[in-house]
This record gives C-alpha cells, sequence and structure tokens, in this order.
C-alpha cells in the first residue's frame, strides 16, 4: 500500500467516525427533545434512522413505534410502508421486538392438550369469552398429532376472569375447557391457587398479546387470531 493509498484509507476511516458520531448526536437530541416537550410519553428507549430520508424511527420503553424528524418537532404514530417492495417496515419491526421465543414460555402457567402424536406444538392465548377463540377452538379440535399449551387469559372482563378460574380449577382443565368453548358448559365452581392466570395477564401485557385469541408456534411464528385452518396448518 503507498502513502497516498495509506493516506485515503485513513481519511475515508475519519469520515466515518465522524458520521457515526454525527448520528449519535442527533440520536441523543431527538431522545432530548421528546422527554422534554413530551413528559408524559414512555422513556424512549432507541432512536434510529429509517430509510426514509429525514424519518427516524424512536422506540419507547414498551416497544411502541413511533416516528419523528430530526429535531423531534413532529412525533407520527402509525405504519411506514415501503411501497416499492411491497412491505410493512412497522410491522415487521414490531414483530422482531415482540419475539417471545417458544421454549421461554411459562409452560407452568398453562395447560396442555394432546391430540394423536402431539409432535407438534402451539401455545395460545385465549379468553373463554371470546368469540373467536370459540371459532378457532373448533378448528383446533381438527389438528391432527399436536399438543396445545392453553394460557387462559381473560381480557374481556370480570366475568372472563371468574370463568377462567373455573377452569383452572376444574379437576381436567382441558376438559372443561372443551366443554365451555364448543358445549357451553360450564365446570362447577370450586377454588384453588388462581394465580397462574394474573400471571398470564401480566405476560401478556409485557408481550404485548393485545387481542385473543394470539398463537405461538415451535417454529417461532407468532398468529393473531382465529385464522383459517388452512393457514394455521403452513404456519405451524
Amino acid at each position: 500500500m503507498t502513502w497516498m493509498t495509506q493516506r485515503a484509507a485513513w481519511a475515508l476511516l475519519g469520515w466515518c467516525l465522524s458520521l457515526g458520531a454525527l448520528a449519535q448526536g442527533q440520536e441523543a437530541n431527538i431522545k432530548k427533545n421528546l422527554s422534554e416537550r413530551l413528559p408524559s410519553m414512555p422513556r424512549v428507549e432507541e432512536v434510529k434512522r429509517t430509510p426514509m430520508t429525514g424519518l427516524y424511527e424512536v422506540r419507547t420503553e414498551s416497544n411502541e413505534i413511533y416516528y419523528t424528524d430530526a429535531d423531534a418537532n413532529y412525533l407520527i404514530q402509525g405504519e411506514l410502508i415501503d411501497i416499492r417492495q411491497k412491505r410493512n417496515l412497522t410491522e415487521e419491526r414490531l414483530d422482531k421486538l415482540n419475539a417471545v421465543e417458544f421454549a421461554k414460555l411459562p409452560f407452568k402457567d398453562a395447560f396442555t392438550l394432546v391430540q394423536g402424536n402431539g409432535q407438534r406444538k402451539l401455545a395460545i392465548f385465549v379468553d373463554p369469552n371470546c368469540g373467536y377463540c370459540k371459532r378457532f377452538e373448533r378448528d383446533l379440535e381438527k389438528l391432527e398429532n399436536i399438543t396445545l399449551h392453553v394460557f387462559l387469559y381473560p381480557v374481556l372482563g370480570a366475568d372472563s376472569v371468574e370463568k377462567s378460574k373455573a377452569i383452572w380449577c376444574a379437576k381436567d382443565k382441558g376438559k372443561a375447557w372443551r366443554d365451555w368453548m364448543l358445549g357451553g358448559q360450564m365446570p362447577s365452581p370450586s377454588t384453588c391457587d388462581t394465580s397462574a392466570i394474573e400471571r398470564n395477564v401480566e405476560f401478556g401485557r409485557k408481550n404485548r398479546i393485545t387481542g385473543t385469541p394470539t398463537s405461538f408456534a415451535a417454529n417461532g411464528n407468532r398468529i393473531q387470531g382465529a385464522v383459517p385452518l388452512a393457514q394455521l396448518q403452513k404456519q405451524i
């Protein structure tokens, strides 16, 4: 390498370092401005550039995504779509942020239904008063060779909590669940430790489980809603 080539390389390195420092300063300035101008906003954890010139992504401590300009004069709540590639960049980012490792789900707070050899695995967060969950349950019953981990997730009101407790305290939780969801028959009231239900609700809030049913497949897929059976088969 000649001295001229070395000099050019060092100049390029210095330029790159300067750009990095400038970007860090810009991001710190956005954080500062947002905290001062919007003190009620959840704490900003991360600021990063987006593919759109002049637009920055803002991620809060609760994994909410916003967008702002370089001076944090404006705040945008919405989705960023890459039209050319037909990609929802906001949705992709949230999916990555809210990914839940299947093996680390709190299975002690769920009950299990095994169909066939149980080879495939699916965890579902469900509310006993959720109409979509009841429809989804009819499809789940048709799946072959699967283990279903059912997390009671009562988010539709006090009655959902009471029904969840009754099912959790039943001698056969799986049977009680299916009897209610498919046949409309609740088990006889009984008492037991129902703290698992409270933990499920807290887990869901932390991991942005915002509706029921929400499912997690062992392959890492997060499945929102009562998707058709054919689509579910492909995702698990």
